[in-house]
């Protein structure tokens, strides 16, 4: 909210950069142990570049960078309000993809609406040691997923290790085997829940499974459900994660043609804590513990 680094002026893409090349001791600060850890998604708020934009925002974690991050949106959101810098109504907000209109509810729901999502390929044999061919589809939702079924591994939190395991060998492969942008890896199976239309297990670039639906992987998972025509255009998926929270997916056309589609996720968040970092010269850790 503020303390951050000096991005200086621009679009949120450039700064972005910024923020990699002159900056990413803060980015580590923040979310690498010991103030952090590989479960969390940071957000830095920014000022918008976009006019017609109220903020900005930059989605960071453990490794790296996001353009996008749909669960943290809405934890944008809902910080916005807590603060009392947000009111019920629409949002414009500035991401380094794009803009992305949210909604909040007067119970505290949030709409994200967001960046323009697709498939890129359809039902792609990937060869796994050990496990034979596994298909899945590589698409888009603000972040590049390898989307697959979970077989006959069960999504639960019994199954945490199994499904870490697979989904860190799958992304290897997929990454070796001709689609090195991809960073996530989505598993779905049945849901738990009633009223729920899937059950997924994602694993983010850093090794976590998400404890959300994930929303840019609810996105893509639309996308591939609309260029199959298995769901049609305003009908809501309800996508449940893997300790049972869920989100609910809608999408629009943006080009059918092209395989396009406009997702809305909505979902809730809520206000945990907050929190002073100490950033202390004399502190061995204060940039984080990071890997050698």
């Amino acid at each position: 909210m503020e303390g951050g680094p000096d991005l200086g002026d621009g679009p949120l893409d450039e700064r972005l950069r910024r923020f990699r090349e002159q900056h990413d001791r803060y980015r580590r600060a923040i979310v690498n142990e010991p103030r952090g850890s590989d479960t969390l998604v940071g957000a830095l708020l920014c000022r918008p570049h976009r006019p017609d934009c109220q903020a900005g925002v930059i989605f960071f974690n453990n490794v790296g960078y996001l353009g996008m991050c749909g669960h943290g949106t809405i934890g944008l959101v809902a910080s916005l309000a807590a603060a009392g810098r947000c009111a019920p109504g629409p949002i414009r907000i500035d991401t380094p993809v794009g803009p992305v209109d949210a909604h909040l509810h007067g119970d505290g729901r949030v709409d994200v609406v967001n960046v323009p999502s697709f498939r890129k390929a359809r039902q792609v044999g990937i060869a796994l040691a050990g496990a034979g061919e596994i298909r899945g589809d590589v698409a888009w939702g603000g972040n590049w997923f390898f989307l697959a079924d979970a077989g006959a591994v069960e999504i639960s939190l019994g199954n945490l290790e199994a499904l870490t395991g697979l989904a860190v060998r799958l992304r290897r492969a997929v990454n070796e085997q001709g689609f090195p942008e991809v960073d996530h890896v989505e598993l779905c199976g049945a849901p738990a829940r009633a009223g729920a239309s899937s059950r997924n297990f994602v694993l983010c670039p850093g090794g976590a499974y998400d404890r959300s639906p994930c929303g840019t992987g609810t996105s893509a998972r639309l996308a591939c459900l609309a260029a199959d025509g298995e769901l049609e255009e305003g009908m809501p998926w309800v996508q449940e994660s893997l300790i049972g929270s869920t989100f609910t997916g809608r999408y629009r056309w943006r080009d059918r043609g092209k395989g396009e589609i406009v997702p809305t996720i909505t979902g809730r968040a809520h206000v945990t804590a907050e929190s002073v970092l100490h950033l202390a010269a004399d502190d061995p850790f204060c940039w984080g513990i990071v890997a050698q």
